[in-house]
């Protein structure tokens, strides 16, 4: 059909947690959780919210504009917001402070942007906590030691030597 003009909008919001999708926190430190998102035709009332294992609610923000900072909506007491939106990166990452144990799982970065018709994305980030290894140094010890001690005994070796020299040529002198 002469005229006939199709539009095709494609709509773009891409949420990403960064090259791997897998952080590793000792145990009673904090942890950086990163999540970005992009979008085409821009954002007006962006909701971000982040999940824990699907379900538990940690963090919501919302943001007004490109112009304006994200405000919080709800959050967890351990959970800090670490990102900003005016800058050239839409960086939404939180900080989960005092990690525990029990914090290890799937944490879920989710967007919706009403200016994409409600367009919705998410990226999953999982968290491992570990205990802070003590290292047993009692052999790197006996090795020192022992490394110590020769080193010890050849100087000892060479100051004996080095008297044992310097008397012998003394009393040859003098006969």
């Amino acid at each position: 059909l002469p005229g006939l003009q199709v539009v095709v909008i494609a709509l773009a919001l891409e949420v990403s947690v960064g090259k791997t999708n897998t952080v590793t926190a000792l145990n009673s430190s904090n942890v950086l959780l990163p999540c970005t998102f992009t979008t085409c035709i821009g954002f007006l009332d962006l909701v971000f919210t982040w999940y824990f294992n699907s379900t538990e609610l940690i963090y919501q923000g919302k943001i007004k504009s490109k112009a304006s900072e994200p405000t919080m909506v709800t959050s967890n007491p351990r959970v800090e917001f670490v990102g900003s939106t005016t800058g050239k990166d839409n960086n939404i990452s939180i900080v989960l402070t005092n990690v525990e144990f029990s914090d290890a799982g799937k944490y879920t970065c989710h967007v919706k942007n009403p200016k994409e018709k409600n367009a919705q994305h998410n990226a999953t980030i999982f968290l491992t906590v570990v205990q802070k290894s003590k290292c047993d140094n009692t052999v790197t010890l006996i090795i020192v030691g022992v490394v110590g001690g020769l080193i010890g005994l050849l100087i000892l070796f060479m100051l004996i030597k080095r008297v044992v020299l310097f008397i012998i040529k003394k009393t040859q002198d003098g006969k």
